[in-house]
């Protein structure tokens, strides 16, 4: 496997390319896919990378290489992409009119102009046969696709830039959505805050899952905070914690906050009179955030459907 292209949500499919057909990194080539013929840019793949790719059992099919892309194929490309956006606010006209509750997403048109799909996403099922008749009407002699999507997969197609800087993970190299809670940012002493712990797709950021296993383990033989310990330097309450570095911060009866490693202090069943105070970070507060349910942001029926 030498060649390979970049297809729905950045996943990489090898090419089957005939013999007859020379390649090169970065060449737009035509390629056989289940929604039609696809005009995509083929990339030489790394050769340890090819090595690993053959004997991997979770692989992509390889997608069949009609041919090259001719200059004249390369001014149908663009022709396509401005049939897309004219067709995309078509259909967004004719949802209207007909008050649907849903909400166009994207359109795509199959290089052959055989097949065009429009994504959209809906809080509940929609009754969408009155819609699919205007559609067969304004596009003639062309299969007509409306495809449910979740937020989720929404952002994940539309692509861009999340608040650590970085492209998306659903767009760039996440293949599958994990169940996502608001436990997951509390377990990791997180802000409880919308603008903090939700992505664009207005649901809880992936990444809280990635490094939860960590924090769990980091977490063990840690006391809860508000418990009495016995320190090398006298009895206290445990008013945070810091779970990367191991340590334990403790509130002296003297009202100093002192930190000491998890395994240099003991829970002890005693009446400590110290007060101490609910820690801030887990208690941010925004005003944008103030009329925000954090249970809208767990994942439900309308996260992700799979139907990209």
């Amino acid at each position: 496997m030498k060649f390979a292209v970049n297809y729905i949500k950045n996943t990489f499919y090898p090419l089957e390319v005939p013999e007859n057909i020379h390649l090169e990194d970065g060449q737009m080539v035509l390629v056989r896919t289940d929604k039609g013929e696809e005009a995509l840019k083929a990339f030489l793949v790394n050769s340890r990378i090819s090595k690993l790719w053959e004997k991997s059992k979770s692989k992509p099919e390889p997608l069949v290489v009609i041919r090259t892309l001719t200059q004249r194929d390369l001014q149908t490309l663009d022709e396509i992409k401005k049939e897309e956006v004219t067709a995309f606010f078509k259909c967004q006209a004719l949802v209207q009119q007909h008050k649907l509750v849903m909400n166009l997403v994207q359109c795509r048109i199959t290089f052959d102009r055989r097949k065009i799909t429009f994504y959209y996403t809906a809080p509940e099922r929609v009754d969408f046969r009155a819609l699919l008749k205007d559609l067969t009407q304004t596009f003639t002699r062309v299969r007509i696709d409306l495809r449910h999507i979740g937020v989720r997969d929404e952002t994940s197609i539309l692509e861009g830039t999340g608040i650590c800087g970085r492209p998306f993970c659903c767009s760039s190299f996440l293949r599958k959505f994990a169940t996502i809670n608001v436990k997951l940012a509390k377990d990791q002493g997180m802000p409880i805050a919308p603008g903090k712990i939700s992505g664009t797709c207005g649901r809880l950021l992936c990444c809280l899952t990635y490094e939860y296993s960590n924090y769990i383990d980091a977490a063990k033989g840690m006391p809860p905070v508000g418990s009495s310990v016995m320190t090398s330097e006298g009895l206290g309450k445990v008013c945070y914690l810091q779970f990367l570095s191991g340590k334990v911060a403790v509130k002296m009866e003297d009202g100093k906050v002192k930190e000491f490693p998890k395994g240099e202090i003991e829970m002890v069943d005693a009446d400590v009179n110290v007060e101490i105070d609910i820690p801030v970070i887990n208690t941010y507060s925004d005003e944008s955030d103030a009329n925000i349910d954090i249970r809208q942001l767990e994942d439900d029926k309308n996260s992700s459907t799979g139907n990209v």
